[in-house]
């Protein structure tokens, strides 16, 4: 049988900072992702998850800083999930159900390789 394997989902999306979902609306999202994170874990392939805050710093190649985070092409990301699975295939599959994907946004699934010391 084939090890498992490794894998990043990172999720992206474009913000609206001028929309304010409802209350509703915010434990509906809080339901679907609890869901596909709650899944991922029952099936034992859940290795962390993160989800990222829009307060950042930029550092740049001359050490300078500033405020603010990446929005390239209209979308930033909004956390990452790591996940085990048998292939990359496997791994797309499972990101397919990812609720940010009714959302308008997107998951790039990504093999990761450790760093060894």
């Amino acid at each position: 049988m084939k090890k498992e394997q490794i894998f990043m989902m990172i999720f992206r999306f474009t913000p609206n900072f001028e929309y304010q979902p409802t209350a509703e609306e915010q434990a509906q999202m809080h339901q679907e992702w609890g869901g596909f994170i709650g899944n991922l874990a029952l099936k034992e392939k859940l290795v962390n998850t993160y989800q990222l805050g829009f307060e950042g710093k930029q550092i740049a190649t001359n050490l300078s800083t500033s405020d603010g985070i990446t929005i390239s092409n209209n979308q930033t990301i909004g956390g990452t999930m790591v996940v085990t699975s048998n292939s990359i295939e496997e791994a797309v599959e499972m990101a397919k159900d990812c609720p940010i994907l009714k959302m308008g946004g997107t998951v790039e699934v990504r093999s990761i390789i450790p760093m060894e010391n």
